[in-house]
This record gives C-alpha cells, structure tokens and sequence, in this order.
C-alpha cells in the first residue's frame, strides 16, 4: 500500500466532515467521519462554530490517515457546503463571528430591498442567481457589518472573508487565501461571462475585494499542505469544488441531459449545459466545474432548503433516539400519508418557489391521521420537491431524461427512493456509494496531478448502482401532485 498512489478528499458538509483516501483504480482505501453542530440562535437564522468546523476536518484527516498507514496522499482534493461564509482576521486566521450556513436568512431584508429595486433581472443576468438570502453576497454583508470596524478594515485587507473552501484551504496551508469558481458562482458577486469578481455586484453589497479570495480553476494547484497532525507537509492541494458539483463530476454526470440529485440537508438537482442557460423559471445557472486550461463547464440547478432536514425535524419532534430510523420505520407502517402532507418551509422555500417568507405546513390532518401517516408525509415532502425543481428542469434543457442519477445519505432509504420513482414517473438509479461528492473531487484533483489523464478514463471507473422503477398509475401520481401543490400554495400564502 505505501506506494500505491491516492487522493485524499476532504467532504465538509453542514451536519458532518468526511475524508477518504481515493486509489487509482476507484477504490476507497480508507474513510472517516465526524459530526458537526448546527445552531438555530434566532427563527430562520443558521450558524456554525468556524474552529469546530476546521477541528471537525483536522479529525477526519487523522481518523483516515491513521486507518491506512504508510500512504502518503499524492494530493488533496476538497469539496464543500456551499454558499456558508466565514469572516477572520488576516493576520491571525482568527474568526470574526460565526460560519453563516446557506440555510440562513438573516440577509432577507436586504434581499427584499434589492427585489423592491427591481434589479433582479441585473442580478440574474450576471451570476445566473435569482435574489436570495440563501447565496453568499447578503451573509457576507451581515458579517461586516457586525463586526468592529469591519467595512474599513475588509477595505484595508485586514479581514478576510470566504466560503467553506477557502476556510479549510487557509487553514491547511496557513494562509492561502482562495477558492475555486464553483463556490465563488454561488455568491452573487461572480460575473460567469467573466469568471471572476463583478465591481459592480462588489459595490452593491458592499463588499471589498481586498477581503475575498483569489478566484480559480477548479483543479488548480492551491497550495501546499502544512505538516498537521498525522498530515504530512508539502502535499499540493490540487482540487476545491462545491459539494453539489462534485457529485455530479462524481457521477460522471458530463453530458447534457443527464441530471443528478444529491439528497442530503437539503437538497440540488443539476444538469450540465454547454453555454450558461439562464433560467426564467427559478433554476440557478451556475459554473458545473473549470478545469485547468479549460473553458468552465455550466449547469442548470435548483436548490431546495430542508429535504433530509425535514425528516430530522419530525423525528425530533416525536422524541426519537434515531430520528432518520425513526422516520423510515415509521413510513413503513403505512401505503401512503392518508392524505397528510408536509411542506418543511421551515426557513422559506428554494427552488424553483424561491419565497423566504413560506413558512412550515403540516396539513390534511384527521381524527384518523398517525404519527406513520405524517412520517409517511415527510418522506413524500422530499420527493415533491425533487420533482417541482424536476420538472421545471427538463423544461428549461428540452429534454426529459430517461433516469435520475440519486447520492446522499438521504438516498440510503429504500422507501423514499421509491417514493420519488412514483412520483417523477421514470427510474430512479441510486448510488451505492455514500461518498460520490468526496470521489467527485477526488477525480478532478486527480485530473490535475497525473492520476488520471483523461474525463473517459474517470468515466470508466466502477459506480454500482441500484434502480427503482415506477410502481404507481398516471392517476395516482396527479392525484398525490395536486395535494402537494395545494399545501405549497398554502404554506407560501400563510408565510
């Protein structure tokens, strides 16, 4: 094994840090995991602790190394929760206030004085996003101005500010400050005509370019590794690369047509585009990846808030141990949700609603209705929202696929996967592997550093999957549609 070459991929995510060891020929020679908190301090307000964070990561990279020993990496490759942002002390690498996560909304009113501007249309048609406290530009906003002095001292390049990339990529090579342009399109402050940061976008939020990162490739060299626990010094970091773009690069998703869903949290659906397709109906553009040398590759993808999240909440809610277990159990009780339905608004709506305002619906409810009829409803919930930003999807490419590519944990439930093959009419086929993010990253830093010389090559790399056919009739499935669009209709006017 010591001189067997491998990636080590770091997959830090909102609720856990993941790191494995990546051999030439796909296997994983060696995997860790470590929990991560989440804090709720206000309604719809998401934050995280930005050194449990990195400590998070420091512990999965030990965990893994130690369980292969004798590899030294031949580089490291990282992908990310996206659109959360962090702002620290330059000279320190101190944080200044808390890891904001996407979920968050504490930047909606800003949002909202943007949209009474009418400058959506502006926005859209430079970075690709709809106006949405979800993306980077209006935390990052928040950030300094709640910081001592922050504007003046961000201005000064005293402050750095960056997504979870960038963190982990500071902290790794003691003070290389940059991030790949997968993350830095999910900002709102990235041209992706330009591929790089807008003045004006800079302007309207206030941000100074001399506080954010160096915008790259996505399997650039970044950098090399400090010696840090049982990681050894001077490896390149050769791969940066949001989560949901990892998967799809994971999937081998690289032709046109082909869509993904990661289930996790929360929820994305991407599809690769050749040109950037910017969307009227609620999708983001965004750039898929940018390989060294290469013109960028874009995709179309919608960002759902609460999927996994929605089955974590019921579940503690009822007060059980295992809240996932629990939930799956219980769905299994029964055939259906009785015509309980769940709308998880719990900080607004994504895609392709796109309301901040929506809040959570629990609707239909009968003398009858059980505690399995409402775990039944929130696995449902997940596959409707799937198959809202589905459908828009499709319409917007001009083509229906003929299967979902499916990962994340959420994807581990048997049920809900054939849940969602009822519901979007066409096969599901689901990853067998829990890590198609951390291998999608660890195939593009590959890429950069001669492990693999060619995409055809990591095409043809082993991806055991299963499939789950449709079982349900037409009628069923509009029947199951309209409930579920009435309770959304409901949860966004009540909001």
């Amino acid at each position: 094994m010591r001189d067997r070459p491998a990636i080590l991929a770091i997959d830090q995510g909102t609720t856990n840090s993941k790191a494995l060891l990546v051999a030439r020929d796909g296997t994983i020679l060696a995997r860790a995991s470590h929990p991560l908190a989440v804090r709720y301090p206000q309604p719809a307000w998401v934050e995280q602790d930005p050194l449990e964070l990195w400590a998070s990561v420091r512990t999965v990279i030990d965990a893994c190394l130690h369980a292969a020993p004798g590899i030294r990496p031949h580089a490291i490759a990282i992908a990310n929760q996206r659109e959360s942002v962090l702002l620290w002390e330059r000279k320190t690498g101190a944080p200044v206030g808390p890891c904001v996560v996407w979920q968050c909304q504490r930047g909606a009113n800003f949002c909202k004085g943007l949209r009474e501007r009418d400058l959506e249309p502006w926005i859209r048609e430079r970075t690709g996003l709809t106006i949405d406290p979800m993306f980077s530009a209006s935390k990052a906003r928040w950030l300094l101005e709640n910081a001592e002095d922050g504007f003046r001292r961000a201005g000064r390049g005293e402050l750095c500010l960056g997504t979870v990339d960038s963190w982990v990529l500071w902290n790794l090579t003691g003070g290389v400050h940059a991030c790949d342009y997968t993350n830095a399109s999910r900002t709102q402050l990235f041209n992706l005509v330009n591929a790089s940061w807008d003045p004006e976008l800079l302007a309207l939020f206030d941000i100074p370019i001399e506080a954010l990162p160096e915008a790259r490739p996505s399997n650039a060299l970044h950098g090399h590794t400090l010696s840090i626990g049982q990681l050894s010094g001077g490896i390149p970091i050769a791969g940066l690369l949001g989560d949901s773009h990892a998967a799809l690069f994971g999937h081998a998703g690289f032709e046109p047509g082909q869509v993904k869903a990661t289930y996790g949290t929360g929820s994305s659906l991407m599809t690769p585009t050749p040109t950037p397709i910017i969307s009227q109906r609620g999708l983001s553009t965004t750039v898929a990846w940018a390989v060294q040398g290469e013109t960028p590759r874009y995709a179309l993808e919608g960002n759902i808030y609460a999927t996994g999240a929605a089955v974590q909440w019921l579940g503690e809610f009822i007060g059980a141990d295992d809240p996932a277990a629990r939930i799956e159990a219980l769905a299994s009780e029964v055939s259906d949700s009785g015509g309980v339905y769940l709308v998880p608004a719990f900080t607004g709506l994504g895609a392709p609603h796109w309301n901040d305002a929506a809040r959570g619906l629990l609707t239909g409810l009968t003398r009858g209705a059980t505690a399995a009829h409402a775990a039944r409803a929130a696995l449902e919930a997940i596959a409707f929202q799937i198959r809202d930003v589905f459908e828009v999807m499709i319409a917007e490419i001009g083509a229906e696929p003929q299967a979902l590519l499916a990962d994340g944990g959420a994807s581990r439930n048997d049920l809900l996967m054939q849940i969602q093959a009822d519901l979007l009419g066409i096969p599901v086929l689901r990853s067998l592997s829990p890590d198609v993010s951390a291998l999608g990253a660890a195939y593009l830093a590959g890429l950069a550093t001669g492990i693999w010389a060619t995409q055809d090559e990591i095409a043809a790399l082993p991806r055991p999957r299963d499939c789950f056919e449709p079982r349900i009739s037409s009628a069923e499935r509009v029947r199951k549609i309209a409930g579920w669009q009435s309770a959304v209709r409901r949860a966004c006017f009540e909001g």
